[in-house]
């Protein structure tokens, strides 16, 4: 997994390509949402749009960040959502726990 990041109006924009899967992409993501937070970044948009492939250490992982990143007075929320990601949160009624966006614009304007 590869990710990209940049700051819009006090978001920090995460672009998430590749694989989340266990042992390469979960770890992945941990760290970028570490790096984040322990810079003081607090608002976090996840754009999930170039994500391929995610497992339930994947989905683990997402549930993980959001909580951490909750428990830090921060939101996590996502956009761009793949289809197979978009209906696999459906199924684990997890959809109810995330904020999900199709724009950018959007999303930037709810925090």
């Amino acid at each position: 997994m590869k990710a990209t990041s940049h700051s819009v109006e006090g978001v920090e924009v995460i672009k998430l390509d590749g694989k989340i899967t266990i042992g390469a992409g979960d770890q992945q993501l941990r760290d970028v949402i570490s790096n984040a937070i322990n810079a003081g970044k607090n608002k976090i948009l996840l754009d999930m749009g170039g994500v391929s492939t995610i497992d339930s250490s994947g989905i683990g992982e997402l549930v993980g960040s959001f909580t951490t990143v909750t428990n830090r007075g921060g939101k996590l929320k996502l956009l761009h959502l793949p289809a197979k990601l978009n209906e696999l949160l459906h199924v684990t009624q997890l959809i109810t726990v995330f904020e999900v966006y199709e724009n950018e614009k959007d999303a930037i304007a709810s925090y």
